[in-house]
């Protein structure tokens, strides 16, 4: 796909690393450190990177990141919608905030299958985020099952409305969405590129619908569920698809750059 394409020059394609529960700070310093040793300008050349470690090795990744100038932002996985509270084991938006993370996945597939997380929580979490300054990555997709059903669309766009109702068109048009397929994160079998598009274009309507044409032009939508280097030139090439949540492709750094250069050399003129 030409550089010069009116999806390149209207979005910036967002890569982003969701390393899940998998590496300690120490592995974190290591897999850091050999990303920046391999990154050249050429692999981020018009394409936005973030980094989502587990919680304890966020100021790892950040310290070597900015102390030897890694072009990377620093994400998080996941976020309680308030500041502060009784609440055991969870993280405050304005605690990451003031570490200076840019990128909040909210409402993974994981979130809301394994610890309940609902819509109302979801669209919660999302305006806490964007309250301190961050941008939610707002995760959305169906099952197997709803997707066997024909239920794909009407899945989305409940999901998509809960999150979006009331927001104001600045505030989405800064905002990701990441359609992942829940069938396809983590088993290997990836949606095709034209599944990816229909569900991305999809969801860009709906933000059209609820929050203008203008936001719904700007906002960035990435396709997750098994993408790696094998699949990555051709999702991103559909005109909806603005990037890539990549998990087990994520965790090693040789992976991970063979997929940010196949993304890479989609928009490179």
């Amino acid at each position: 796909m030409p550089g010069a394409s009116p999806k390149a020059a209207a979005r910036r394609p967002l890569v982003s690393a969701n390393w899940k529960m998998n590496h300690d700070h120490t592995e974190a310093l290591h897999l850091v450190r050999d990303l920046g040793l391999r990154l050249t300008p050429e692999d981020t050349g018009g394409v936005d990177v973030s980094l989502h470690p587990p919680f304890t090795d966020l100021r790892t990744v950040q310290t070597v990141a900015e102390g030897e100038s890694i072009p990377v932002a620093l994400g998080a996985q996941h976020c309680h919608y308030l500041d502060r509270g009784a609440f055991t084991g969870e993280v405050s938006p304005q605690m990451l905030a003031r570490l200076g993370i840019s990128y909040v996945l909210v409402g993974h597939s994981e979130r809301r299958r394994l610890f309940g997380m609902d819509d109302a929580t979801v669209s919660a979490t999302v305006r806490a985020v964007l309250r301190h300054g961050m941008t939610p990555i707002c995760c959305v997709g169906e099952t197997a099952e709803e997707r066997d059903a024909g239920r794909t669309e009407a899945v989305l766009a409940a999901q998509l409305r809960a999150v979006l109702e009331g927001l104001p068109a600045g505030e989405v048009a800064t905002m990701v969405f990441a359609y992942e397929p829940i069938w396809a994160i983590g088993s290997g079998r990836a949606a095709t590129p034209v599944d990816a598009e229909d569900a991305c274009f999809f969801a860009r309507s709906i933000v059209g619908e609820m929050a203008g044409e203008e936001a719904a032009r700007g906002v960035r939508i990435q396709y997750g569920g098994s993408a790696d280097a094998g699949n990555a030139a051709d999702l991103v090439a559909e005109p909806d698809v603005d990037g890539l949540l990549v998990g087990g492709a994520s965790l090693e750094a040789g992976s991970f750059l063979d997929t940010l250069r196949a993304v890479a050399g989609c928009y490179r003129s």
